[in-house]
């Protein structure tokens, strides 16, 4: 369900945190669903129980998520995306970075957009067009 990238660069409660709104955004985790406790998720992904703990609260922050004591931690059901100023100018600056990187590789604008345009399917699930 989770892939963590230990190599990475960026820490893996914020690993964590892109997996499952990627999930949710795939549809692998709906509304409503319950994600596994702490101690759960620590000892599948042998991860410090601390490191999940972050990453939930991170969830919870973003109200992502929901807490309930003494039931758990559910995907909420009525989220609703939000601009982020900070979040937004750090997004800003990792796809100018990409197009950058895509232009020095020798990408044209039209494979760019193809790019984006396939990843977006692929995010919401949807099937490519051979």
């Amino acid at each position: 369900m989770i892939n963590i990238d230990a190599t990475s660069s960026t820490p893996i409660y914020e690993q964590i945190v892109n997996e499952i709104k990627e999930g949710i955004l795939k549809g692998i985790i709906e509304p409503g669903d319950k994600l596994p406790s702490v101690r759960e998720m620590a000892k599948m992904m042998t991860l410090n129980p601390n490191t999940i703990q972050k990453a939930y609260q991170e969830l919870e922050r973003q109200k992502v998520t929901v807490t309930i004591r003494g039931r758990g931690t559910f995907v909420s059901e009525d989220y609703k995306p939000r601009k982020d100023e900070e979040k937004l100018m750090e997004v800003r600056e990792f796809f100018k970075k990409g197009i950058v990187e895509a232009y020095y590789m020798g990408f044209k604008e039209e494979d760019i957009y193809e790019m984006i345009k396939s990843l977006l399917k692929e995010l919401k699930g949807v099937e490519e067009d051979d």
